[in-house]
């Protein structure tokens, strides 16, 4: 068994994942503070305003990485539900249903900085565009991932049926991406393509680092979510019971 496989084993086991993760998160949570200085610094201070909407613009430091993690955090509950569901792996179950909170609370703030850009760029905070739309009905899926998880009493069926809900939703992702060019929308096409970049470099150095500063926030949330469903979950295990009794010493 070589080092990649031998760690994804491990990773399956919840004591030496909940050791390891606690070991990494402060650097998780180091980079993701140093990057959102750094990206906010560089994008609400130092970058340019936009020569047709001004300093509005600056909310794209926000909304476009908010965004792109609602739409990333949905694949990836994706891949952990298919391997939950082949090979009823638990942690992908655990991991899978941590993420829908925080892949919530992404969509939610890009729906919300999206109203506040498009007020002083279409004259209203909300139309039923087709990007808007599909990104709306993006947190209608988040909560009815994490509904239908309470529903159940059983975590392992529970997280079943909430990952069936999250492949179904799938569907969603692809028009939500490629609705600005399907459709006549009143949304601006995308400025990052597969050919290069509209944006200039000012503009676009803290847009990126801000979507590596998002990233960090997610891995760090993830793992803290992720670390406390662990302890619930397994509150009789041995493993439980001899980390709670170091903490108290």
């Amino acid at each position: 068994m070589n080092r990649f496989m031998l760690f994804i084993h491990k990773t399956g086991s919840p004591p030496w994942f909940y050791n390891f993760s606690g070991k990494l998160l402060p650097w998780t949570w180091g980079v993701f503070l140093v990057l959102l200085v750094a990206g906010l610094y560089l994008g609400l201070v130092k970058a340019p305003p936009d020569y047709l909407q001004g300093e509005s613009a600056r909310i794209m430091y926000i909304h476009v990485p908010s965004a792109y993690m609602s739409m990333m955090i949905y694949a990836l509950m994706a891949v952990m539900g298919v391997i939950g569901l082949v090979w009823h792996v638990r942690m992908a179950e655990i991991m899978m249903i941590s993420s829908a909170p925080i892949g919530a609370i992404f969509t939610a703030i890009a729906l919300a900085t999206g109203s506040l850009w498009g007020r002083p760029t279409w004259g209203t905070y909300w139309v039923w565009d087709a990007r808007l739309t599909s990104e709306l009905v993006l947190l209608f899926l988040y909560l009815g991932v994490i509904g239908l998880y309470a529903a159940y009493d059983e975590p392992r069926k529970a997280a079943r049926a909430a990952a069936l809900l999250a492949l179904v939703g799938v569907v969603n992702l692809p028009i939500i991406h490629y609705s600005v060019t399907w459709w006549n929308t009143l949304h601006q096409p995308p400025s990052l393509t597969s050919e290069g970049s509209a944006i200039h470099p000012s503009m676009l150095v803290p847009l990126l680092i801000m979507v590596v500063a998002w990233k960090f926030f997610y891995i760090s949330n993830l793992l803290v979510r992720t670390r406390l469903r662990l302890i619930e979950q397994d509150q009789r295990k041995r493993w439980v019971h001899h980390i709670l009794s170091g903490a108290d010493r």
